[in-house]
């Protein structure tokens, strides 16, 4: 594919990443505890279902579609583009291996956890789809030049991980988060999910990564 010479204005960038990020701060800490609070898999309908994808799915597919000519892959290209199959489920397999190895060194054996339930994978389909829209399918693919653009890839992922300070400060998990660099597991996976992105130009490659890791963290760790 050809490189567009075009760039999305860098002001257009910062006031949709603040603005973006100011309400989806402002729903998270004032609005997710108001939520259907006695209901999970409610809770979930409405905070991932609904909310989430009007503040992060509407505005980043209007975007893409706005400043097409601006795109390292333009919106239809990014769901129609052929997967390397068997690199993406070499990729796959690996991410399940870690994951396994991980929950079963902590607990010291292999089983579902009790808090996995129907709420946990309402989770797991739209955070996927959500998050990888906003931070890979338009956040990088206007800012990306090239398949192994680290620069756009680390800007990318300093704001992959503040979008996760919300629900860390939410949650009463910041500080401990911050100090024990928990925070550094975000920025690796931004960067693997980045790559995969840019090397295969489909966002669902990237989606399905995503999907498995919280799966998988969610079932087992």
């Amino acid at each position: 594919m050809e490189q567009t010479k075009k760039h999305v204005p860098l002001s257009v960038l910062l006031v949709y990443f603040l603005l973006f990020s100011g309400a989806w701060t402002a729903a998270e800490l004032l609005l997710k505890d108001r939520l259907f609070p006695e209901n999970a898999v409610l809770m979930t309908l409405m905070r991932d279902g609904i909310l989430k994808n009007l503040i992060w799915t509407l505005p980043a597919v209007l975007l893409v579609r706005r400043y097409a000519d601006c795109m390292l892959v333009r919106l239809k290209e990014m769901f129609t583009n052929k997967i390397p199959w068997g690199r993406l489920l070499a990729a796959l397999a690996a991410v399940t291996a870690y994951l396994l190895f991980s929950a079963y060194r902590t607990h010291g054996r292999l089983a579902v956890q009790p808090s996995f339930g129907l709420d946990k994978l309402l989770i797991v389909l739209f955070v996927g789809i959500t998050e990888e829209m906003v931070f890979r399918g338009w956040l990088l693919n206007a800012t990306a030049r090239h398949d192994d653009d680290f620069i756009a890839m680390g800007i990318n992922a300093l704001m992959f991980l503040c979008i996760h300070f919300p629900i860390w400060i939410h949650d009463g998990k910041f500080v401990h988060t911050m100090t024990h660099l928990g925070f550094v597991m975000i920025i690796i996976l931004s960067f693997m999910f980045s790559t995969v992105f840019l090397k295969t130009k489909n966002l669902l490659a990237p989606i399905l990564l995503h999907m498995l890791w919280d799966l998988l963290v969610f079932m087992f760790c």
